[in-house]
């Protein structure tokens, strides 16, 4: 795989934030995509320059808590809104 495919994937899943705003499930989707095409983007740094692994693993730790925290943030509001609608946050 080349370097266009990880700024393919980047650049699309950061359009799909943009533009995909009415689920925050779906908000969650795109920034693990975004999440993918960093940590593949490591992945490449890392084995191009013959670094140790450590940093991907750090980092891989960082996304797998921030995952966490995201499927935690949406199960709150699911149980005290009722639905995963970014619009019944605001209360205007």
């Amino acid at each position: 795989m080349n370097l266009t495919f990880i700024i393919y994937l980047f650049m699309f899943s950061l359009l799909s934030l943009v533009l995909i705003r009415k689920h925050i499930l779906l908000c969650l989707l795109s920034l693990e995509f975004i999440i993918l095409s960093l940590l593949y983007l490591i992945l490449i740094y890392c084995l191009l320059f013959k670094y140790s692994m450590y940093i991907y693993l750090f980092f891989m730790t960082f996304y797998v808590c921030e995952g966490v925290l995201g499927l935690s943030v949406l199960v709150c509001m699911i149980r005290s809104h009722g639905n995963d609608y970014l619009n019944s946050m605001f209360l205007w």
